[in-house]
């Protein structure tokens, strides 16, 4: 053992004697607790840490019990934080989950695609599994952004991208496969503008990516981005709205003719045979240039005369040149010494005295101008081709009597009278008024004055005058019957009454003849003074005849009332 160490050891053995036990006791604990606490920190940083599977919180409970039994099937060991997080034990096992769950489709909606970039270890990543994540990163980047839309429900992206090459010729394109579900309702296979703006999204967020190399379809496997198919579709479209228009301007103005014509004779009598517009497509540009006077002095509105001066043009510059020569004529001669090369017909010109002058005067004029730009309407009417057809008349005869003529078939007869001259050359300026008629444009508007073809509308008005006729007949003798029948039972009815009367009255007549026989034998026997015994029935009637007297006669109105109550009762 070293010197050294024997002395720290005999020191520590020399202190440790010279301390009290309290002392003794006290390091003993602080050593021990120090030890533990090693212990414990060593055990805790043993334990494996908590790697996430997705840095996200999933918020659809369904979505993470799916994702929580299909980490149980691969039999995955994980933890759930109260925020439906996902952890496991290690990094390893976090990437095979995280790959289990990307082919499951189970991957939270909100899921950052750069998360594939991250809870790995940078120093064991190659070049190929970083492309591989960027791909997978793109490829979900692109399609939250395309299910973003309002007209696609979902989507699913397919990105190629090929390795680089060292010669261009040699390098293969991007390309990008595209299927999208449209939602119900939508017209995004229809609309071509869309359709572009989903390749321009796809095209500018993968670089090296060309328009050409995108394929989009349906879930029906319907190409919607083939813009060849297309332009025939647009074309066709283009035709159909040319269609539509022209329709739609045809029932314009046909609408416009007849609401004209209907005040004048009835909707039943004009009919438009045939209505043309032959119509120009075309998108025009026109650009024209106005020259005006200039103003030298402006009118005063409060003058009954006009102090307008105006003037075509005004100088702008002016130039002028004045030239004056005499003198004699130039005759060219040869070099001295030598005989002179003039021609015999101008040396008879020589030593001739001559004048010559040249005047010029060069104005320039300023105009005002004025550039007029028109832009001319998508269309424009070539000609228009227009038939019309006008039905005259229709009276019914009628005899001297005021009855209608009635044919051996049982209708009745009709005559024409056809619309006058005058009234169709005038219905005539309407039509042409109403469509806009140009000669010049080579417009053709026909207009006939032709009976129209009424014998099934006469017929059938025939068939309902006779009927209402027939009807007439049959309540006239329903009436007469029906008269007849009351007075019949009218004069039955009286006939009764007198026949009832007359036996009343020979009733009445006999009870007052067997009264007045029964008074009379009453008084023999009173007077012969003898007993007359009477029935209580008898009494009683006696007592209400002196009671009826007695009535009439302080009370005759009401007695007279009864009675001719019961008269009417009779």
């Amino acid at each position: 053992m070293p010197e050294w160490l024997t002395k720290i050891f005999a020191r520590l053995r020399d202190l440790w004697g010279q301390w009290s036990i309290l002392r003794k006791i006290a390091l003993i604990g602080i050593v021990v607790a120090v030890v533990a606490a090693f212990v414990v920190l060593g055990t805790m940083s043993a334990q494996p840490s908590q790697v996430a599977i997705f840095n996200t919180t999933i918020t659809d409970m369904a979505l993470a019990d799916r994702i929580a039994t299909a980490l149980d099937s691969e039999n995955i060991a994980y933890s759930r934080a109260a925020d439906n997080r996902f952890y496991t034990a290690d990094t390893e096992t976090a990437r095979r989950a995280r790959s289990l769950l990307v082919r499951e489709d189970l991957l939270p909606g909100q899921l950052d695609p750069w998360n594939f970039f991250t809870g790995m270890d940078r120093w064991t990543l190659t070049d190929f599994d970083r492309n591989i994540n960027l791909q997978r990163a793109i490829t979900s980047n692109l399609e939250q952004h395309i299910a973003a839309l309002d007209d696609v429900d979902s989507a699913k992206v397919t990105l190629a991208l090929p390795e680089t090459e060292l010669f261009a010729e040699d390098q293969k394109p991007v390309t990008a496969s595209v299927i999208l579900q449209p939602k119900p309702g939508s017209d995004i296979a229809e609309n071509r503008t869309k359709i572009e703006g989903i390749v321009k999204l796809i095209q500018f967020a993968v670089e090296g990516l060309e328009a050409e190399n995108i394929t989009i379809m349906d879930i029906r496997g319907t190409i919607l981005n083939d813009f060849e198919g297309m332009g025939r579709s647009d074309a066709l479209d283009l035709t159909s709205r040319m269609l539509r228009q022209k329709r739609a301007l045809e029932a314009q103005y046909t609408a416009t003719i007849l609401r004209s014509l209907s005040h004048v004779f009835t909707p039943s009598r004009v009919n438009i045979v045939n209505f043309d517009i032959d119509l120009e497509f075309v998108q025009k540009s026109i650009e024209t240039q106005e020259h005006f006077p200039i103003t030298l002095r402006e009118d005063d509105p409060n003058t009954p005369y006009s102090e307008l001066e105006t003037t075509p043009s005004v100088i702008r510059s002016r130039e002028t040149s004045n030239q004056n020569f005499e003198g004699t004529g130039f005759n060219p001669e040869g070099p001295p010494g030598q005989e002179g090369q003039t021609p015999p017909a101008y040396q008879d010109l020589t030593n001739l005295v001559g004048r010559y002058e040249s005047d010029r005067n060069i104005e320039n004029y300023e105009i005002n101008v004025r550039n007029i730009t028109e832009e001319k309407s998508p269309y424009e009417i070539r000609r228009i081709s227009l038939g019309m057809v006008i039905d005259g008349t229709w009276a019914i005869k009628f005899d001297e009597a005021g009855k209608a003529v009635v044919l051996p078939n049982g209708y009745r007869e009709r005559a024409y009278t056809p619309v006058s001259a005058d009234v169709m050359a005038q219905a005539r300026g309407v039509v042409e008024g109403a469509v806009g008629y140009s000669k010049s444009r080579g417009d053709v508007v026909t207009l006939e004055n032709i009976p129209f073809d009424r014998s099934q509308q006469f017929l059938q008005e025939d068939e309902d005058w006779l009927q209402r006729r027939q009807m007439q007949r049959a309540l006239f003798w329903a009436i007469i019957g029906v008269a007849a029948a009351i007075f019949l039972f009218a004069v039955a009815r009286l006939i009764s009454r007198q026949v009832e009367k007359k036996r009343r009255e020979r009733e009445d007549e006999l009870a007052r003849q067997h009264q007045a026989m029964r008074e009379q034998a009453l008084r023999s026997a009173e007077e012969e003074g003898l007993e007359v015994e009477m029935s209580v029935q008898e009494r009683a009637r006696i007592e209400m005849q002196e009671n009826a007297k007695n009535v009439a006669r302080e009370h005759p109105e009401d007695v007279a009332q009864l009675i001719r109550t019961w008269l009417a009762e009779e």
